[in-house]
């Protein structure tokens, strides 16, 4: 009998994901995962409820209709999960519709510390994963009605121009509007990790 050696086999390309990328990702059953839907409908969970919607749009302005957005924030006394709020964990998943649609309900999360004892504005942390996209792209959400995006380090690295990509804006239902735009003409600003 026989056997390959590992050193004997060559490299295997890299490859683009799809084209069912988010088949088995979010569970369809529940039209898309809102982030902590249970622990944001109880009332020991302290914050504001706010709702997030936007749209997902590749570099022609065409809706990515099968692209999985993940968040991750604090909560409303910015505190993430593992700093011991077992009430509420501060991940949401969702994937988008045929539109490129999607939304969160959560809680505005508090302000946190940052890098060298600078405080962070409230913001979300994103992470989106779509048919194309070979590693995924990391971006924030911050708030248009938050005083603290003056003074918030991260967004200060930002150039001022490109700033509004990474700007919720509420509308006048209360809803918090943010769309992505992986490419082209206001592109969302994303950092390297």
């Amino acid at each position: 009998m026989m056997t390959e050696r590992k050193d004997d086999l060559g490299l295997t390309p890299s490859q683009t994901i799809g084209p069912f990328f988010a088949y088995a990702l979010t569970p369809r059953a529940y039209g898309g995962v809102e982030l902590a839907n249970e622990q944001v409908a109880t009332e020991a969970v302290a914050g504001e409820r706010i709702s997030i919607r936007g749209h997902v749009y590749d570099g022609d302005g065409v809706p990515v209709g099968d692209a999985m957005i993940e968040i991750w924030q604090a909560d409303a006394d910015g505190r993430f999960h593992a700093q011991g709020n077992a009430g509420f964990t501060g991940f949401g998943r969702a994937e988008t519709t045929a539109e490129g649609g999607y939304h969160f309900d959560t809680i505005r999360p508090g302000a946190l510390p940052g890098p060298n004892g600078a405080q962070q504005a409230p913001h979300l942390t994103v992470s989106l994963f779509a048919r194309g996209v070979l590693t995924r792209l990391a971006t924030r959400i911050y708030f248009s009605d938050e005083t603290g995006n003056e003074t918030d380090p991260v967004l200060a690295l930002v150039p001022a121009e490109r700033r509004g990509t990474l700007i919720a804006k509420r509308g006048t239902d209360g809803v918090f509007r943010f769309d992505i735009r992986l490419q082209g003409e206001g592109e969302t600003v994303f950092f390297d990790m």
